[in-house]
């Protein structure tokens, strides 16, 4: 895993020189391709790792565990996913919010160097593009609360 880590590290520095030396894009694109097939490697290693603990784990508990602790794993296991989707829920909003502001800010921005009088308008649409992130954090802390 590390390996892969180092080797995309090289290949982004590498392709960063080649930028510099080329004139054209080619070499530049194949770089890039090999940059973006390790990082796609690195993630289904990483995803393989995250979904196989819990199947690695259940066989280990059918030999030697009780159902008790078969019952401790699945609640974990559910932890880790309510976990897992407040994250998503936090992180996907943010960006759908900051994605909102950026589109809404430079419209609202062009609207008050042309007439002075829209500021409080525009900035009823800012604040509700800078809503989207609350309610993901909302979203996440009522997924929370239920673990």
């Amino acid at each position: 895993m590390i390996f892969v880590i180092i080797v995309t590290v090289c290949l982004g520095v590498f392709s960063k020189k080649i930028a510099a030396k080329s004139k054209g894009g080619q070499y530049l694109r194949s770089a890039l391709k090999g940059n973006m097939a390790l990082m796609a490697s690195l993630v289904l290693v990483a995803a393989l790792f995250l979904f196989s603990g819990a199947a690695i784990h259940s066989n280990a508990a059918d030999t030697s565990a009780t159902a008790e602790t078969q019952s401790e794993q699945s609640n974990s296991s559910a932890e880790g996913m309510a976990y897992l989707a407040a994250a998503l829920s936090t992180g996907l909003a943010t960006i759908g919010a900051g994605i909102a502001v950026a589109v809404a800010g430079s419209a609202a921005l062009g609207a008050i160097s042309e007439d002075s009088k829209l500021l409080g308008k525009t900035l009823i649409f800012v604040g509700l593009a800078e809503g989207i992130a609350i309610y993901g954090l909302i979203i996440s802390i009522m997924i929370i609360n239920k673990v």
